[in-house]
């Protein structure tokens, strides 16, 4: 028998893809229909390896189509605290090297947290009440760590947590020291969007490859909603979606009802 959702409870769905390449693509196309239907479009904005792929497959698209995107807006998930202005490893360098310049967006429009320690009191503030002048983010990109955290909001973390500085764990200093000289020169700190800041995008698009991720997954989309898991946080908000390739899938109890659904989506409804 398939696995059904109790009635009444709010269900991500999960789509297994065959690899990257798809996964991109998807929430490309998913991006663009936002961005013809709502022009100044508010995209909540990952980094790392694991939205790359969204990221090239939209760059694609508007170069083969293109569509007007200056007044589409952009709020990055986190930054480090104290690195120097213009270290190539910052979330600013990051974002304008991967997103800003290969999109075509207005620079002026995107926004990532302040990590300057002079005004680092006062910056998660600032970038709650950006985002909400702005008008919220409609759709927000997101990778999982292996601890289950999402932006950087380490075990622990509250789900009503807005914007604030963080202390990141080991295991994510050395999963991030790949970016830079040794896993000494990873910042020790940082400042993210909470959890409360997360859950409140209208729709939240969870990527994730390889199985390392196996296990983050589970716990994020069928486990128990726990501050020991960050990623469980999906689970209150009404409209998630879930990408992972077959080897970040490998632990989930109900796969036969995700690929069961996805098979019979009805074709005029997007991700």
């Amino acid at each position: 028998m398939l696995w059904e959702p109790p009635v009444g409870v709010v269900v991500a769905e999960v789509v297994i893809v065959g690899g990257e390449s798809e996964a991109g693509e998807l929430v490309a196309m998913s991006i663009r229909a936002l961005i013809e239907a709502k022009p100044n479009a508010v995209l909540g904005l990952a980094t790392g390896s694991t939205p790359l792929p969204v990221y090239s497959a939209l760059a694609r698209s508007l170069a083969e189509e293109p569509l007007d995107v200056s007044q589409v807006h952009g709020f990055a998930l986190d930054e480090y605290v104290g690195l120097p202005e213009g270290h190539p490893e910052s979330y600013r360098a990051v974002i304008t090297r991967e997103v800003v310049g290969p999109l075509g967006l207005t620079p002026e429009n995107i926004h990532v947290p302040n990590g300057a320690t002079d005004t680092i009191q006062t910056a998660g503030a600032d970038y709650e009440q950006a985002i909400a002048e702005a008008g919220g983010i409609d759709i927000q990109i997101l990778g999982i760590g292996r601890t289950g955290h999402l932006g950087f909001n380490e075990p622990g973390s509250s789900f009503a947590s807005t914007t604030r500085i963080k202390t990141l764990a080991e295991k994510t200093r050395v999963d991030n020291a790949r970016f830079f000289d040794s896993p000494e020169s990873v910042p020790m700190h940082c400042i993210t969007q909470g959890l409360g800041t997360i859950l409140r995008a209208r729709h939240l698009v969870l990527l994730a490859f390889g199985e390392a991720k196996a296990g983050a997954i589970a716990a994020a989309v069928e486990g128990s909603i726990s501050a020991s898991q960050p990623g469980s946080a999906i689970q209150l908000h009404p409209h998630v979606t879930v990408l992972v390739d077959e080897a970040a899938a490998s632990a989930l109890t109900n796969l036969a009802y995700y690929r069961y659904a996805w098979a019979n989506k009805p074709a005029w409804q997007a991700i």
